[in-house]
């Protein structure tokens, strides 16, 4: 939806619900949830309906409903979607949005980010944010009561660069969590190419970035900018859970391009190297290429290309951060 930019409050990422005014009919701990909100008509609960989603009481009181949530990357929130897939006669007429970038819970100071908005019911309400600073949570406010599916924070990850400098080994700087973003590939027919940077391991196939069957000639690629400038030392091509359908072949491009235009890196109008010659991959498998790698010096966006197509897991490129 956002190219580029990533759920900042995603469970995936370690997005949490620390705290709601009301959750009688359903908990705040579903609006972080990976996957999209569904309905199952004939699912009740003792309290009622049961709903996909955080949904509060009908207030007798006044005052309005809100929700507390833990970022799980810090960074810099561009867009929120406050997604009422569902909720049809029980969606809150308007919301608005505090942030902080507090370290802890106990110290937060919050701020407006969003005033005050209408909301519309079963849809992806999007709002733009202005502000423009770090953030670490976010208190999504509700009025005067009701359900909201989704909460999709999405921003920039701002790391500690500090800390990742003074760091004895090398770091992945791919990583979303090191502030990595992935920002086109050829095609993500059966998965998101931001998959391809987050932590961890993927429970399952739908975990990676994959790309439909190619039927004419040519190959896939994924444009990823690292999250600092760096001299890679080794990159991990990871294809766990992709058996009949992984890459038969891998290559690796960089260039040192920081002020590049996404179009230019699209369009090859940058001076990309060739890091790594097209090697051999396996079934469910990590390679790990070190000495096969050629020196290319500093670089700020790397470029994987697949032959012909498939899927890919992960993709880890290992570095020093370089000024």
């Amino acid at each position: 939806m956002f190219p580029g930019l990533i759920d900042l409050v995603s469970e995936l990422v370690g997005g949490v619900a620390l705290g709601a005014s009301d959750e009688f009919f359903a908990p705040a701990a579903n609006l972080v949830k990976a996957s999209d909100p569904v309905f199952i008509p004939e699912k009740y609960t003792d309290r009622g309906k049961w709903m996909d989603g955080w949904e509060s009481r009908r207030k007798r009181t006044p005052g309005h409903d809100w929700c507390i949530l833990r970022l799980g990357l810090p960074g810099v929130i561009r867009a929120i979607d406050v997604d009422t897939s569902h909720f049809l006669g029980n969606f809150p007429s308007h919301c608005w949005l505090d942030v902080s970038s507090a370290e802890e819970v106990g110290s937060i100071d919050w701020t407006p980010a969003l005033s005050k908005m209408r909301l519309g019911g079963d849809r992806h309400n999007i709002f733009d944010i202005e502000y423009t600073g770090r953030v670490t949570f976010v208190r999504l406010n509700i009025f005067p009561d009701g359900g909201v599916a989704r909460l999709r924070v999405y921003g920039e990850v701002v790391p500690d660069l500090a800390k990742l400098r003074a760091s004895t080994e090398p770091v992945d700087l791919a990583s979303v969590v090191n502030g990595g973003r992935a920002l086109a590939a050829s095609d993500d027919f059966f998965g998101s190419l931001q998959n391809l940077i987050m932590p961890g391991h993927p429970a399952n196939m739908g975990g990676g970035w994959e790309t439909r069957r190619r039927r004419g000639p040519g190959y896939d690629w994924i444009i990823l900018q690292l999250g600092a400038a760096s001299l890679i030392q080794k990159i991990s091509v990871e294809t766990q859970h992709f058996k009949g359908n992984y890459p038969d072949r891998c290559s690796l491009d960089a260039c040192f391009a920081p002020n590049a235009l996404l179009q230019d890196l699209v369009t090859g109008k940058v001076d990309w190297e060739e890091m790594l010659p097209e090697s051999a991959l396996e079934a469910d498998a990590v390679r790990v290429f070190e000495r096969e790698l050629k020196p290319v010096g500093r670089a700020t966006h790397v470029r994987l290309n697949i032959y012909p197509d498939g899927g890919i897991s992960r993709l880890r490129v290992f570095g020093k951060i370089v000024e």
